[in-house]
């Protein structure tokens, strides 16, 4: 047997980078790690400088995975710690990155997906963003996903809130909306809960508010409860631990239609989207300066 030599990306040494990472479909840990280095620019405005859960999988996504928000010395000497106030207590260092050299250093210790906070590491307690993920129950076709986050997006801009859109690189859709720092968890968990159940009164037969899964069926659960402190969701251009090696991507809102479904760009699809976009389908987000109404 050959020896698997370790491979410089980005500057960035990665061991073992014939290992095979997703098996259905013979992807290895070299080619992620390249994946990363390509959409390093993509990927990185909505990573750094953010508390950072990750999704790691050391012997591949058919193996145990597990969720890592605890910083280690091993991440990497660019992997960094933020000290935050623990719920139970006392503080504990959480990670954040703030280069390519770091988001590497997370790929060469196997990590597969990137779920940052919403909120940022110089002011954790201070949101500056919301997630509403649309989570289809099985059998719910495509095109109600789709309207139930054009939804969304109807109710929030009558509230002067310009909302953007990304697969979900499972089977929904996320919609997202920046704010301006001020209001606090509490408030921001209770808008999002808002919105939601607004929804639901609005589509009561389409939609539910409650992460119940014996009433789910046949409907959409509107997830707003990623939008408590230290709750997180994955990014732009983040792959997904799943079959297919999946992609959470981010569109305009036209393109919306011509999407097949959440998981609708595996890994090289989406490399030559992020390569053949001639401008970010969310650009001028980070200029928004838009509040957050009370609710």
């Amino acid at each position: 047997m050959s020896a698997d030599k370790p491979i410089d990306v980005a500057g960035v040494k990665v061991t073992h980078p014939s290992r095979v990472v997703y098996p259905d479909d013979n992807i290895t840990k070299g080619e992620v790690a390249a994946y990363y280095a390509a959409v390093a620019d993509r990927i990185l405005p909505g990573l750094v400088n953010r508390p950072l859960s990750m999704v790691r999988c050391p012997g591949g996504t058919d193996s145990a995975c597990f969720f890592q928000k605890h910083h280690a010395a091993k991440l990497g000497s660019s992997v960094r710690p933020i000290p935050i106030e623990e719920k139970e207590g006392g503080e504990d260092d959480y990670v954040y990155i703030r280069d390519r050299k770091g988001l590497l250093q997370l790929v060469q210790m196997n990590t597969i997906e990137f779920h940052p906070w919403g909120s940022r590491v110089d002011r954790p307690d201070s949101p500056d963003r919301i997630v509403l993920d649309l989570d289809p129950a099985p059998g719910v076709a495509w095109a109600a996903v789709v309207e139930g986050a054009r939804g969304i997006r109807e109710l929030l801009e009558g509230m002067d809130l310009d909302s953007f859109v990304r697969t979900s690189g499972g089977k929904g859709l996320h919609v997202v909306v920046p704010f301006r720092r001020g209001p606090g968890w509490q408030a921001v968990k209770d808008f999002c809960e808002s919105v939601a159940d607004a929804m639901v009164a609005h589509s009561p037969e389409r939609y539910i508010a409650t992460a119940s899964k014996a009433q789910r069926e046949g409907k959409i659960f509107i997830d707003w409860l990623r939008n408590a402190r230290g709750a997180t969701s994955v990014c732009n251009w983040s792959l997904r631990a799943r079959d297919g090696a999946p992609v959470a991507v981010p569109l305009r809102w036209e393109e919306l239609g011509k999407i097949g479904s959440g998981s609708a760009f595996g890994m090289q699809a989406a490399l030559e989207r992020a390569q053949s976009l001639r401008e970010d389908p969310w650009e001028g987000m980070a200029k928004l300066q838009q509040r957050l109404p009370r609710v």
